[in-house]
């Protein structure tokens, strides 16, 4: 359903995207956020899902300052290059590109974003700084984020039984931001929404999909 193109960025380097566009008018635009991973099937997928749904999604490339076009396999050496690629990238060329991917799709309409793992971490970063409306699931570097006011709504996205986010780490979140909705769910690790991966659960990612469609339809469609 998609296609790849160059996005322009503030630094004068384009980096490669993942374009999905509707079948009639968008209702909005979606910028997917990426996991450690790159831009993997898995995220290429939830593009090519809202893009049934009625939104143009793109999914940025952030690699591509490193290495272009990199995918990482979901195993141990995978996990150990993601970890340091975002560890060199850190969190605010990642959040430029998210910028320079809104813009680049603009004429949508309303823009929002969702991110996953690392990328849960850069959308609450674009509620926060870019005032775009986001859902982020799983993301496990928010914590040390809760204390900025967000611009824009939030939503995130919680696996009850994910070691890397603990019960107490999400009270932070409840805590921090009383009015946003924090939704976790029962028998779900870190990544159930990653049907590749053998943590996917499908009753949470199910569930997790119509709340974040009824957030954009809220926040982008509606608006």
């Amino acid at each position: 359903m998609g296609q790849h193109i160059n996005i322009p960025t503030s630094r004068t380097q384009c980096i490669g995207g993942y374009l999905a566009e509707p079948a009639g008018k968008p209702k909005g635009g979606i910028v997917v956020i990426q996991e450690i991973f790159g831009v993997t099937q898995h995220m290429r997928d939830v593009a090519d899902r809202f893009a049934a749904a009625g939104y143009t999604a793109i999914a940025p490339s952030f690699f591509d300052h490193l290495e272009a076009w990199l995918e990482l396999d979901y195993d141990d050496v995978g996990l150990a290059r993601g970890r340091a690629l975002v560890a060199e990238l850190g969190l605010d060329r990642p959040l430029e590109d998210v910028a320079s991917a809104a813009n680049a799709i603009a004429s949508a309409g309303r823009i929002g974003t969702v991110g996953f793992c690392w990328g849960g971490t850069v959308a609450l970063l674009a509620a926060q700084q870019l005032g775009l409306p986001s859902v982020s699931y799983y993301g496990a570097r928010n914590l040390s984020l809760l204390g900025r006011e967000p611009k824009a709504p939030l939503m995130f996205h919680f696996g009850d039984n994910d070691a890397s986010i603990p019960p107490e780490a999400v009270q932070r979140h409840r805590d921090a931001l009383p009015e946003t909705e924090i939704f976790t769910y029962a028998g779900a690790d870190h990544a159930f929404n990653r049907n590749s991966d053998p943590h996917y659960h499908h009753a949470s990612a199910t569930l997790a999909w119509q709340r974040t469609l009824a957030f954009f339809e809220k926040h982008l469609a509606a608006a």
